[in-house]
């Protein structure tokens, strides 16, 4: 029972992972960005704060839970 549980939360969380991973925006900013150079910009220094940011945390964290999770199915011991 608590494998198809950690099972059905490492699928639950793949997907979210995938999601979350297509939402973000390219490291490049685009023609815009190129000639502005935004790393000194209002956003470039409140990153952490804006939703780029937010997704950033949620993939780490995300991808964290994915790695746990990978090593508890593999090894077998459920």
């Amino acid at each position: 029972m608590l494998k198809l549980i950690i099972e059905i939360a490492y699928i639950i969380v793949c997907i979210v992972l995938t999601i979350v991973v297509l939402m973000q925006e390219g490291k490049s900013a685009g023609l815009t960005g190129a000639i502005s150079g935004i790393a000194d910009t209002y956003w470039g220094k409140n990153k952490g704060r804006s939703v780029e940011g937010t997704l950033e945390k949620v993939t780490k964290i995300l991808a964290l839970i994915f790695i746990v999770l990978s090593a508890v199915l593999v090894s077998g011991r459920i």
